[in-house]
């Protein structure tokens, strides 16, 4: 851990001089790709020592994939074998050697590169074997027209701002940085059009970079402080459970779960910050002309933590891989596509049987607050006071909704998990089953659809500011696949 913290503070300086020395209006692409390249390797091979070469042996194999299948198949076998090489991997590394351990490993730059390997040879079988007119729009958007050289491809899987920790981009975001095209930008006008103002090339990222480090502190110093002190094994404990009463053990639960995320937030906006820092992440500019480095940001904290569904939650935490769940999966599948992410993200995070446990629960956990939704959320949104009071009722049961389901996650194990599943009587998972039975998840009243872009009172503001992205990154609504995922970047170019 302590290795992985110091190579992503070299990161961050290394893209600082990145930046500086080797712009794009300075070196050629030839040389960015080498050197994002080259330091990448380095540090993967300083953090995890030889264990870096599965990096290489996995994109080398794909990129070998795609070059004999072609590209009508390709995207099959390179997912069937990232994933299983992926999957190998975490066995081993799981039964024979480290279980239960936090520690950082190799098999989490490998989850990243995985998410990379597969996304690139969608995009690429998108963009050169179907036709145009059947990809959805961000299918279009992202779909690659030309085959990747095997230095391009390297960079694009290991380059030294994303190696370590992420987060995942798309292939042309991350070629357009490196090779400093001009993109046109847009703006979304109050009348939902969008309108082309001006082309930028290099916007200054040190505001956002300052900014995403002071979070970076903060939730560092709360893990440090808060979060040793309110472990969630606690939840399980025979004392505790034999003493507390049930509004106590839901707020410790509540409390607990809420302490277990500031590490993510901490690793995932670093790395965030690393990107930015190097001049990729530049989304574009706000309505007030203010520039957004969130192209690739993995999180949203404000509303996660106020989050009043569980819709609301996924949407905004580990947005990139939500992304690619709903890219490579959700968006293909034929039948059940909910239940097809979820054991997805299942089998990607890992082989620790906990996860499964949150995942199946995240499935009827997901269904059953669509079905809500759905069905009641409009009767309590006409009246100011009334909203208010339902966004109130919904955050504090969205959060223990969250908390119930995750803590598997967390206790990694079947005995400890079903210890503290049977102590609360399996209560969510029984009432998830009710609701499904009663409501149907089909929306069944006329005036539920004017509705249901009503955000909470106090999120209110940021969610206005989210809609100039014009996207959905949740992989459970049933009518995201409708929505354009992204606002195409750079309509003009051509790939």
């Amino acid at each position: 851990q302590v290795n992985f913290v110091v190579c992503q503070l070299f990161a961050l300086l290394a893209a600082i001089w990145f930046r500086t020395y080797l712009h794009s209006s300075k070196t050629s692409p030839f040389i960015r790709h080498v050197v994002a390249t080259l330091l990448g390797l380095y540090l993967a091979l300083f953090c995890f020592g030889w264990y870096a070469l599965h990096f290489v042996i996995q994109s080398g194999i794909s990129y070998y994939i795609m070059i004999i299948i072609g590209v009508e198949n390709m995207h099959k076998y390179c997912f069937v074998f990232a994933l299983g090489y992926l999957t190998v991997c975490q066995i081993t590394r799981v039964y024979i050697f480290d279980y239960g351990q936090y520690s950082a490993d190799f098999s989490g730059p490998m989850m990243i590169i995985t998410q990379k390997i597969t996304s690139l040879a969608f995009e690429i079988h998108d963009g050169m074997f179907r036709k145009n007119e059947d990809l959805t729009p961000s299918q279009r958007c992202l779909a690659v027209r030309r085959m990747p050289s095997l230095l391009e491809y390297l960079s694009y899987n290991c380059n030294f701002m994303g190696i370590l920790a992420g987060p995942l981009c798309s292939y042309k975001d991350y070629i357009t940085f490196i090779e400093g095209r001009s993109y046109q930008l847009q703006q979304s006008e109050a009348n939902g059009k969008e309108e082309t103002k001006y082309e930028q090339t290099d916007p200054s990222p040190n505001i956002a970079v300052a900014q995403k480090l002071l979070i970076c502190g903060l939730s560092l110093l709360f893990h440090m402080t808060i979060t040793k002190t309110l472990p969630v094994e606690y939840n399980i404990d025979d004392n505790f459970r034999a003493t507390a009463s049930w509004p106590v053990r839901f707020f410790y639960l509540y409390v607990s779960l809420m302490a277990a995320r500031p590490k993510y937030y901490f690793a995932w906006t670093l790395a965030d910050a690393i990107n930015n820092a190097a001049g990729f992440g530049f989304r574009g500019y706000d309505k007030n002309g203010v520039t957004r480095w969130d192209l690739i940001s993995n999180l949203r904290i404000q509303q996660i933590e106020f989050s009043t569904s569980f819709k609301m939650f996924l949407d905004n935490w580990n947005i990139q891989t939500a992304l690619w769940l709903k890219r490579v999966c959700y968006e293909r599948a034929t039948f059940t596509p909910t239940i097809q992410t979820f054991i997805l993200s299942a089998i990607w995070h890992g082989v620790y049987p906990g996860y499964y446990l949150t995942f199946l629960t995240g499935v009827l956990m997901t269904l059953a607050a669509r079905a809500i939704r759905n069905n009641i959320r409009h009767y309590f949104v006409e009246s100011p006071a009334v909203k208010l009071c339902y966004d109130i009722i919904t955050w504090m049961a969205t959060q223990v909704a969250v908390s119930y389901t995750v803590v598997p996650f967390v206790l990694l194990s079947v005995k400890p998990s079903f210890t503290f599943y049977s102590s609360c009587y399996f209560c969510l998972h029984i009432a998830s089953i009710l609701v499904l039975l009663v409501f149907p998840l089909k929306r069944t009243q006329k005036g539920s659809k004017k509705h249901e872009n009503v955000q909470p009172v106090w999120s209110k503001k940021l969610e206005e500011e989210n809609l100039l992205q014009k996207n959905s990154y949740s992989t459970t609504n049933n009518s995201f696949s409708q929505k354009q995922e992204i606002t195409c970047r750079y309509q003009a170019l051509k790939q």
